[in-house]
């Protein structure tokens, strides 16, 4: 476990370039880091006070190099995941790329100082707001999409001319490998650097100073992240997680409904933070959005439980310990009386679990306690919405939250009355994808926005300027000493102004 932070001393060194290249395939001991980050913290500045123009120059690097590497990351997530090309594509390669796209546009824009209005008591000063950088700063990238959710943050730092310390999972190794390489021909480590490497990496660099975390993962490490960066008032940005719930009533389209489920619940074998967790069904078309989503996991990776398992589209769990986790989530289920539709199945010499759909869950089974993150599907029958309502609130606040209904009345009670990070009415996901929206959880599932602005945002300090520009200011008829006038000012300032 990673615990509370020491005071740091900073490394009185001097670091060549060569030095910090050196040596790249060799354990990262706490003195290079120290190294590292020493040599950023004294170039802050000059990245800090980059153009709009230069730091555009660098996303397009970025961008250029993530399609010339485009076949190398989509090999090593299949020997991490044993993720087919187009789930690569799709879900990894693409919303980085097309989140640079979207940051190369606006980003002139967001650095421009934002002009603000003055109150009649401040009449004749100007004031606006500039986006400047927090300065050095720290990802720490999860595993389930260890290439979107290592540069996508990243990009964002660029944009808000940050130095930047990557630390990526371990627990994909190659995709690891690949992003430290990827980064280290793009960038010089006094800007961006990479350090793989486990819990010790990890503790060694919360004990710093950093300026900003962005951390995405579960909310227990959440909670450690969180207390390592007070101990610095470090600003942080914590991605996390939670039982994202699906409701579906009668009025929804069942078998479009049935078709988005299964996608977003078994795209990456059920490992996304957004994914739908389980399913709130009012109990009159329980069984018939059972039955639709049966036949569209058939649809998608093959009729019998042979051709599911064989197929090249469906990924696997990406380590051992978690295989045993689902594993022992369904067979916990099963021991409670909750009934297999389709799948069960667990090769651990593969790390396969069938796309699996559960239902006659009830609340005391472990995987109505957890986030499930694989690919098991429980369903829940309700008779009326305020017992949907209830079982969401009692898990605290999701990070996402979908609804499926044609009834407007019905959507709006059910915002009215949950809370959650994100929302999608009438699909699941795509939300993700939305540039013009914040991402992010609330409390439990997570704390700051991230994704175009509200990306740029979480990696800036929006600095207040006010300028007088006349020697005479209202203000000044409030200075002491504190006669009748003043008074009077001051009783006519309260009132009216």
């Amino acid at each position: 476990m990673i615990h509370g932070t020491k005071s740091y001393t900073m490394a009185a060194t001097q670091t060549s370039e060569t030095k910090l290249h050196s040596d790249t395939h060799k354990s990262v001991d706490t003195s290079r880091i120290l190294e590292v980050f020493d040599i950023q913290q004294d170039n802050r500045y000059n990245i800090s006070t980059t153009t709009a123009k230069e730091r555009i120059e660098k996303l397009e690097k970025l961008k250029d190099a993530l399609y010339a590497h485009k076949d190398a990351f989509r090999a090593a997530l299949q020997k991490d995941f044993r993720k087919s090309f187009a789930e690569t594509d799709l879900t990894e390669l693409y919303p980085v790329v097309n989140e640079i796209k979207y940051v190369i546009k606006h980003l002139e824009e967001w650095l421009e100082p934002q002009k603000v209005g003055a109150p009649t008591v401040l009449l004749g000063t100007k004031s606006h707001l500039r986006y400047e950088a927090k300065g050095v700063v720290l990802i720490i990238a999860p595993w389930n999409y260890p290439v979107n959710l290592t540069l996508m943050p990243l990009v964002s730092a660029i944009a808000a001319g940050n130095c930047v310390i990557l630390k990526p999972s371990e627990l994909t190794p190659h995709t690891s490998a690949l992003l430290k390489t990827f980064i280290e021909k793009l960038f010089n480590p006094y800007e961006v650097a990479v350090f793989e490497g486990g819990v010790d990496v990890s503790q060694a660099l919360l004990k710093l100073p950093f300026d900003h975390i962005f951390f995405t993962g579960s909310t227990a490490v959440g909670k450690i992240v969180m207390k390592a960066a007070a101990e610095n008032l470090a600003s942080v940005t914590l991605e996390l997680g939670g039982k994202s719930p699906v409701i579906v009533d009668k009025t929804a389209n069942l078998a479009d409904t049935a078709k988005k489920i299964a996608w977003g619940k078994f795209t990456n074998c059920g490992q996304t933070c957004i994914a739908p967790d389980y399913i709130l069904v009012e109990d009159s078309i329980a069984d018939d959005l059972i039955s639709l989503t049966i036949q569209q996991i058939k649809k998608f990776y093959g009729e019998s439980a042979k051709e599911r398992m064989l197929s090249p589209d469906y990924a696997r769990i990406v380590n051992n310990h978690h295989f045993e986790r689902i594993k022992n989530l369904i067979a916990d289920a099963k021991g409670k009386g909750a009934k297999v539709h389709i799948g069960g199945t667990a090769i651990a010499e593969q790390r396969y679990i069938a796309p699996t759909i559960l239902s006659n869950v009830n609340e005391d089974c472990q995987i109505m306690k957890e986030e499930i993150f694989g690919p098991v599907l429980p369903i829940i029958t309700y008779s009326n919405v305020a017992e949907a309502i209830y079982s969401i609130r009692k898990k605290g606040k999701p990070l996402a939250l979908y609804i499926f209904s044609q009834d407007k009345h019905r959507i709006e009670e059910i915002m009215a009355h949950t809370t959650a990070g994100g929302t999608c009415i009438n699909d699941v996901l795509l939300h993700y994808f939305q540039h013009n929206l914040p991402f992010g959880g609330v409390n439990q599932s997570g704390i700051g926005k991230s994704h175009g602005f509200y990306g740029f945002e979480a990696f800036s300090n929006a600095r207040a300027v006010l300028e007088q520009p006349t020697r005479l200011s209202a203000a000044q008829l409030t200075y002491p000493p504190y006669n009748n006038d003043v008074q009077t000012f001051i009783d006519f300032t309260l009132k009216w102004i």
